[in-house]
C-alpha cells in the first residue's frame, strides 16, 4: 500500500511538470484588434483580427487575422504573414504555426530573408527548433550578386548552410553553374559539388563529377573534370583552378587535346599546370605527345613537356608569337617510318619544324642519322629534310646488311615519302656506299673523300655521288675488301637502341624529381634557327 501512495505520487508530480512546461510553450497572444470565438470541426478557437501580434519564446508572429487554437497549441494566420526570429524574417500569404512542436509551413509568395539572404518559394517548412527550412515547389536564392534556383532547397539558419536538387542553377558575375545537387555556404562563400556539374564563365566550359568554389576567390576543386577552352580540352581525375592568377593544375590521368583543326595534338601525363597569362602549359608524370602527321600518328614522350601556346587575342596583337612544344630529359620518338631519341627536343607548331639537341640519333626506315643537334621539317604533314649539325653521320643498311656510309661536319638530308632521296654534306665529307649486282651480290665498295658532297639516293639506295671540293675516291673489289675498310672512323650502328612504340608509351621514373614550381611566369624564348651550312660549287665531280 505505501508503495502504491509513491507511485501516485511520482505520477502527479510529473503530470505537474509537464502542464508547467505545457504552459511555459503555450502561443502567447501579444495583441489584436478584435478576438471572437469560434469553433471548428468541434474544435474550439480564438478567432483574432486586425494587427495580430503571436509570441513563443524568441519567435514573433504578425498578420491580419488568425484562428488560435489554444487545446492543440496551434494557429492559423492569414494575409500579409510575418514571422521573425532573429535576424530571420518570413513573410507569406497564410502559414500554419505549430507551438508543441515549434514548426510552421507557409504557403503563397514566401519570401525568407535572413542577413544578405533571401528565398522566394510557393511554399516553405521551417523548424524553429533547429533553425532550418526546406522547400520543395521550387525556389530562388538572391545572396548578394548570387543568384540560385532550383527544385528542392534546404537552409540551415545557425550554418548558414543551403543545400539543393533538382534543376539547381547558380548564376555569378563570373560563372554560370548548372548542377542536379548542390551545397552552398553563404558565410564561407563555398559552393560543394556532389553530383556532376557544369560551370561556364569567360575562359571556357568546365564540367566535373564533384568538387568545390569559392565565389570570392574564384578557386575551384574538382574531381573527374574536364575543362574547355577555345583552343583546347584538358581532362583530369583532379583539378584545381584559381581564375584569379589564371592558374591550373590537375593530376591523375592527365589529357591535353588541341582543338585545332590543323594540329590535331593530345599530351597525357600525370600532373598538369597551366599559366594561361603567359600561355605557359607543363606536363610531368610519363608524359606522351600524340600528333597527327601524314595520316599517321607521331609520339614524343620524356620526362618533361612544355607547352607554349599563345591565345588568339594575343596572335592578333604580336602576329610574330609562334607556339612551341618543349621536351627534355630522355626524349624518345616513335612515328610508323621514324624513331629517334635525344636529351631534349623543341617543336615549333606554326612551322612544324623539330629541334633535337644533345646527341640526338633519328632512325628513317633503314637509315641511322647521328649529330650533335638537328632540326627535322615536316612538310604537308610528312618529314621532308633535315639538319644535321657537327660532327654527323649516316648509315643505311642495304639488302645485303653492307652499311652505307657518309659523314662529315653538317649535312643537310633530304626525303621522299618517308625513304632517303639525297644528303648534302658541307665539310670534311666522307662517304662509302656498296655496288651491288641486283640485291645477290656485291660487286665492289665505293669510298669517297671530299670536303663538301651530295649523295643521291633511289629506293633508299646509293644512287650517285658528287664530289665537289678536293674530291678522292677508290673502288675497292670484293676481293680486296677486309673488315676494318668497310667502316668509316666513329661508325657505329646502334639498332638496338631503336624505340618501339612500347617504349615510347613505358611509364617511367624521372632523371630528377620535378617539384610543384610556384606560380611565377617563364621567360619565353624561340630557338635559334640554325642557317644551312651546306655551300653549292658550280662544277661537281660526278663519280
Amino acid at each position: 500500500m505505501k508503495h502504491t501512495k509513491i507511485f501516485y505520487s511520482l505520477i502527479f508530480l510529473l503530470l505537474s511538470s509537464l502542464s508547467v512546461y505545457a504552459q511555459q510553450e503555450q502561443i502567447q497572444l501579444v495583441g489584436a484588434g478584435s478576438l471572437q470565438g469560434g469553433v471548428k470541426n468541434g474544435v474550439r478557437f480564438n478567432r483574432l483580427i486586425q494587427n495580430v501580434h503571436l509570441k513563443q519564446k524568441e519567435t514573433d508572429l504578425y498578420c491580419d487575422s488568425a484562428h488560435l487554437y489554444r487545446e492543440t497549441n496551434t494557429v492559423e494566420v492569414f494575409s500579409n504573414v510575418r514571422v521573425t526570429q532573429g535576424t530571420l524574417v518570413i513573410t507569406s500569404n497564410t502559414a500554419v504555426y505549430d507551438g508543441n512542436k515549434r514548426n510552421a509551413t507557409f504557403k503563397g509568395n514566401v519570401n525568407l530573408r535572413d542577413d544578405k539572404m533571401t528565398l522566394t518559394t510557393p511554399s516553405l517548412f521551417y523548424d524553429m527548433v533547429a533553425k532550418t527550412s526546406r522547400y520543395t515547389e521550387g525556389g530562388t536564392i538572391l545572396e548578394e550578386s548570387n543568384t540560385l534556383t532550383s527544385q528542392l532547397g534546404y537552409y540551415n539558419t545557425i550554418t548558414k548552410l543551403l543545400a539543393f536538387k533538382g534543376n539547381v542553377h547558380l548564376i555569378s558575375p563570373d560563372a554560370d553553374i548548372t548542377s542536379d545537387t548542390l551545397q552552398y555556404n553563404t558565410q564561407s562563400k563555398l559552393v560543394f559539388f556532389v553530383a556532376p556539374t557544369q560551370i561556364k564563365n569567360e575562359d571556357g566550359l568546365l564540367t566535373a563529377k564533384g568538387g568545390t568554389y569559392n565565389t570570392v576567390t574564384k578557386e575551384s576543386v574538382f574531381r573527374g573534370s574536364r575543362v574547355e577552352t577555345p583552343d583546347y580540352l584538358v581532362d583530369a581525375d583532379y583539378s584545381v583552378y584559381d581564375r584569379a592568377a589564371q592558374y591550373l593544375y590537375a593530376s591523375g590521368k592527365v589529357k591535353l587535346t588541341s582543338k585545332d583543326p590543323d594540329n590535331k595534338t593530345i599530351i597525357t601525363g600525370q600532373v598538369l599546370q597551366s599559366w594561361k597569362t603567359i600561355g605557359k602549359t607543363k606536363v610531368y608524370g610519363s608524359p606522351v605527345m600524340r600528333s597527327l602527321v601524314s595520316e599517321d600518328t607521331l609520339y614524343v614522350s620524356s620526362d618533361t613537356l612544355i607547352a607554349i601556346n599563345h591565345d588568339k587575342v594575343a596572335k592578333q596583337k604580336d602576329p610574330k608569337l609562334k607556339d612551341f612544344i618543349y621536351a627534355f630529359y630522355d626524349v624518345r620518338i616513335y612515328k610508323s617510318d621514324l624513331q629517334g631519341k635525344c636529351d631534349s627536343l623543341t617543336y615549333s607548331v606554326n612551322d612544324s619544324i623539330m629541334y633535337l639537341d644533345r646527341n640526338p640519333i633519328v632512325w628513317s626506315e633503314k637509315s641511322q642519322l647521328v649529330a650533335d643537334s638537328m632540326e627535322m621539317f615536316i612538310r604537308n604533314k610528312a618529314l621532308d629534310h633535315m639538319y644535321l649539325y657537327n660532327n654527323s653521320f649516316i648509315i643505311s643498311e642495304d639488302t645485303l646488311q653492307n652499311f652505307n656510309q657518309v659523314k662529315g661536319r653538317n649535312m643537310e638530308a633530304f626525303f621522299k615519302e618517308g625513304q632517303l632521296a639525297k644528303v648534302n654534306v658541307n665539310g670534311n665529307g666522307e662517304s662509302i656506299y656498296f655496288a651491288l649486282e641486283g640485291d645477290t651480290a656485291v660487286t665492289g665498295m665505293n669510298r669517297s673523300i671530299s670536303s663538301d658532297l651530295i649523295l643521291r639516293f633511289r629506293e633508299g639506295k646509293v644512287n650517285t655521288v658528287s664530289l665537289l671540293t678536293n674530291p678522292e675516291a677508290s673502288f675497292i673489289p670484293p676481293h680486296e675488301l677486309k673488315e676494318p675498310d668497310k667502316r668509316l672512323k666513329g661508325f657505329s650502328w646502334r639498332i638496338e637502341e631503336q624505340p618501339t612504340k612500347e617504349i615510347v608509351l613505358t611509364k617511367r621514373t624521372p632523371k630528377q624529381a620535378t617539384p610543384k614550381p610556384e606560380k611565377a611566369s617563364v621567360q619565353k624564348t624561340e630557338p635559334t634557327r640554325k642557317k644551312s651550312l651546306f655551300k653549292k660549287n658550280k662544277k661537281p665531280n660526278v663519280q
